[in-house]
C-alpha cells in the first residue's frame, strides 16, 4: 500500500528517503513510525501498513541514508552490530531534525503521533521532548533513552519494556520512573523485541496489549484536545 517520498532534514537540509503508508477509511491523524536499528525493513514497512489500517498516515524515515541508502539489515550477528554501528554513529540532533521533517509534512493534516522500537524507543522520547507539533508518543524498549533521561517529554508519552529484556535492566527502567514519576511505564513477561515476529523474543500477547495502549493513547489524547 506504500510509497517511497523525499524528506528534508532540518538538521542539515540532508535530503533522506522515507516509506509513505496512506490512511485507510477516515483518517484518525499522522504517525512517524521510527525503525529498529535494522533500518526501514519489511517489517517496518508491515507495522506502516497495520497502523494506516487503523485510519494513521504513516511516513517512516530512513534514518541511516547518510551512512547507508536504503540500509536494511538481517536479524544475523554481523548485521546486528552492523546496525548498531550505525545507530552510534548518527546523533541525536540529528535524529532531531530527521523527526520534525517528518513531523512537519503530517501536521498540516492534523495531530501527529510518535511510535518507535528499539533504537527507535530512544528516538521517540527525543521526539517528544524536541520536536514541535507531537500530540503524543508511544515508546518500545529504548535501551538508549538512559543517555536522554533527564529530558521531559513535552507531550502525553508512554513507554513499554519487557521485564526479561537482557539489554535494558530494570534498574535503567526505574531511574527513568524516579525522574518522570508521572509518566506511564508499562512492563511485559517478555525480552527485548518483544512487538516484532521476526524476533526470537516476540510475545503475541504482549504485543497485542502494548499494540491496544498505543492506539488508546493516541484516541484519548485527541479526545481529551477536542473537548479542552
Amino acid at each position: 500500500m506504500g510509497e517511497t517520498l523525499k524528506l528534508t532534514s532540518q538538521y542539515d537540509g540532508f535530503e533522506l528517503a522515507a516509506w509513505h503508508a496512506p490512511h485507510q477509511d477516515a483518517r484518525r491523524g499522522g504517525l512517524l513510525l521510527i525503525q529498529e536499528i535494522f533500518g526501514v525493513t519489511d517489517h517496518i514497512r508491515e507495522l506502516a501498513d497495520g497502523f494506516a489500517a487503523d485510519g494513521y498516515e504513516v511516513i517512516a524515515p530512513s534514518f541511516y541514508d547518510r551512512l547507508e541508502p536504503g540500509f536494511e539489515a538481517a536479524y544475523d550477528q554481523e548485521s546486528i552490530q552492523k546496525g548498531v554501528q550505525y545507530s552510534t554513529a548518527t546523533p541525536w540532533d540529528q535524529v532531531a531534525g530527521d523527526c520534525q521533517a517528518a513531523i512537519d509534512q503530517l501536521k498540516t493534516r492534523g495531530p501527529v503521533f510518535v511510535a518507535g522500537y528499539c533504537w527507535g524507543g530512544a528516538a521517540t522520547w527525543l521526539a517528544a521532548c524536541r520536536c514541535d507539533g507531537v500530540t503524543a508518543a508511544s515508546s518500545f524498549y529504548g535501551r538508549r533513552i538512559s543517555e536522554l533521561k533527564d529530558e521531559t517529554p513535552r507531550c502525553p508519552t508512554i513507554l513499554h519494556f519487557g521485564k526479561s529484556d537482557a539489554s535494558i535492566p530494570m534498574d535503567r527502567v526505574e531511574e527513568i520512573r524516579a525522574l518522570h514519576a508521572d509518566l506511564p511505564i508499562y512492563l511485559y513477561d517478555a525480552g527485548h523485541g518483544f512487538f516484532s515476529d521476526r524476533r526470537t523474543d516476540y510475545d503475541a500477547d504482549s504485543a497485542r496489549l502494548a499494540r491496544l495502549r498505543t492506539l488508546q493513547l493516541f484516541h484519548r489524547t485527541v479526545t481529551r484536545r477536542s473537548e479542552d
